[in-house]
């Protein structure tokens, strides 16, 4: 399917099924949130890198204007639906200050791999343990999809947005797992380093007990 969507640029990667808020401040996206909420239309929101606009971003709709402030700033509740491919950029619309783009949407592979899945669930709160940190993923473990892990594993933007132009479950599963694999020793290696650390001006109540 191709069509056109108004976009709204910016340094993130949103996932299909994320929730995200925003804080709007721009006249030009003011006016492109209000519009799309009146519609009930998403918007796109493709992923800026290095100062340039990229090919690939996400669909998103706007779920509810929370707060609208003297000033007409928005904070806005959307949601993730699905990624597109920016075929051409239209900057100019009558009577709009926001540009838009006819986009296309590559076919999407789903299907659960729940086996690699586990692997990587498992990778992940591994390495949220030795970084201390506690998630909540909002689902059952077994409900989870890469989606829905992909910001807790510590890529870069470049990374997310390399990750997002995978259109296979199983190629996204492996692209976090192997991931993983690369960071976790790394990171389990710098807590001993810490832990070197620490001990470092301590008194230390070590045996001289050897039979040399």
């Amino acid at each position: 399917m191709t069509n056109f969507i108004p976009i709204f640029p910016l340094g993130i990667v949103v996932f299909p099924g994320e929730d995200l808020n925003l804080h709007i401040f721009e006249p030009r996206y003011k006016q492109l949130i209000t519009d799309c909420f009146a519609d009930a239309k998403p918007f796109g929101i493709p992923t800026v890198l290095k100062n340039g606009l990229s090919e690939r971003g996400t669909l998103v709709e706007v779920k509810e204007i929370v707060e609208v402030y003297d000033d007409g700033k928005l904070d806005i509740k959307t949601k993730g639906l699905s990624i597109f491919r920016i075929l051409e950029v239209v900057k100019d619309i009558p009577d709009k200050l926001y540009s838009g783009a006819i986009v296309n949407y590559p076919q999407n592979e789903e299907s659960k791999k729940l086996l690699l899945l586990q692997k990587v669930v498992k990778s992940i709160k591994d390495l949220h343990a030795v970084l201390k940190l506690k998630k909540d993923f909002k689902k059952p473990d077994d409900e989870l999809v890469a989606y829905d892990i992909a910001h807790h594993v510590g890529l870069s933007l470049e990374e997310e947005y390399e990750f997002a132009g995978l259109f296979r479950e199983d190629q996204r599963l492996e692209y976090l797992k192997r991931h993983l694999l690369k960071v976790l020793p790394v990171v389990n290696e710098m807590e001993v380093l810490k832990d070197r650390i620490k001990l470092n001006g301590h008194f230390k109540n070590l045996s001289g007990n050897f039979d040399l």
